[in-house]
């Protein structure tokens, strides 16, 4: 969704709640350039996942198992924990 800063400004409190309960990102435009309004927890959640692949070999494992996945080369969590 994308609104200009007159728009954010006349509804900003609707805006905040469809990005906080529908986790809808808010592109907010204006001449000196974009932003964009997102949750927390949204933010939270892409810092995370940022993290998470600049660790070594992270990307690499992920895409791994996601290929796993995808091949159904998987086990049931009893067959892991009993």
């Amino acid at each position: 969704m994308t609104v200009t800063t007159t728009q954010a400004r006349q509804n900003f409190f609707k805006l905040v709640r469809k990005s906080v309960k529908g986790h809808v990102p808010v592109t907010i435009t204006s001449k000196e350039g974009d932003a964009v309004l997102v949750s927390e927890r949204d933010y939270e959640g892409l810092l995370e996942t940022l993290e998470l692949l600049s660790l070594p070999g992270m990307r690499k494992s992920i895409q791994e198992a996601r290929a796993d996945v995808r091949a159904r080369r998987t086990k049931t969590l009893s067959e892991i924990f009993g």
